[in-house]
């Protein structure tokens, strides 16, 4: 179990930075199917979210990808958002939990797919609107043990005319806010395992670096077609565990 933890938070973090997500929409689904019930995966996906978003947004910040003050309305209202994650985790069941995964991702990827890799239009920026777009985010994406880049990602490139490599970035960053609050909600609660996510966590970091500097070599078509790929993969993985049962 240890040398799986391992292996799969190097992967988990490369994944994290390459896309722009916090990881937990792949890990959550691989946790389940490792032997952790949903709630367990939840709890290890957000502490993982903790490591690769801060080191990835770090990375991107240092890189001239990330410019924190056009996007720090949606951290806090994924911060706000988060808070609630363990009163949702708490009151609703595993199998309720999952139905919400599988329709948010499906949702994702109907609205990216549509969306231009490069948009042509000058990007909105709304303090106020970025607050709510966080919030709403923050409350389902921390609920269901993901960071809620899946669904940023492709709001901000399909409606607010967000370039990709800047949509990734600014994703990532709001993970940092979901997750830190996601955190302390669900610890509160019970719903985190602190030595299985610290395991994930700290090796994600290995993963995150390598991530970050794959995702700056790639053009940006093919950046969001393998970030369809990934989410239909996961759409996938959640279809089979629905329909064979938790």
């Amino acid at each position: 179990m240890l040398i799986a933890l391992m292996t799969l938070g190097i992967f988990i973090g490369f994944i994290s930075a390459f896309f722009g997500v916090g990881g937990g929409a792949l890990l959550v689904p691989i946790l389940l199917y490792i032997g952790f019930d949903i709630k367990e995966a939840i709890g290890i996906s957000v502490m993982q979210m903790l490591f690769s978003s801060i080191f990835g947004s770090y990375l991107n910040y240092k890189r001239g990808l990330l410019k924190p003050s056009s996007t720090m309305f949606i951290g806090v209202g994924g911060f706000c958002g988060g808070l609630f994650s363990g009163f949702v985790v708490h009151m609703l069941s595993e199998k309720t939990l999952m139905i919400i995964f599988f329709v948010t991702i499906i949702f994702a990827i109907v609205r990216f797919f549509k969306a231009p890799a490069i948009s042509g239009k000058k990007s909105v920026e709304n303090i106020w609107l970025f607050f709510i777009i966080g919030l709403f985010i923050g409350v389902i994406s921390m609920s269901i043990g993901i960071g809620g880049a899946l669904f940023l990602t492709p709001i901000l490139v399909g409606f607010l005319h967000f370039d990709i490599k800047k949509a990734i970035s600014a994703s990532l960053f709001f993970v940092v806010f979901a997750s830190i609050a996601g955190f302390i909600s669900l610890a509160s609660y019970g719903y985190v395992d602190f030595k299985y996510g610290f395991i994930v966590g700290i090796l994600s970091l290995f993963g995150v670096y390598l991530g970050i500097n794959a995702g700056a070599k790639i053009g940006a078509k093919k950046h969001k077609n393998l970030i369809l790929v990934l989410e239909f993969t996961v759409l996938l993985l959640i279809l089979n565990k629905l329909l064979n049962g938790s």
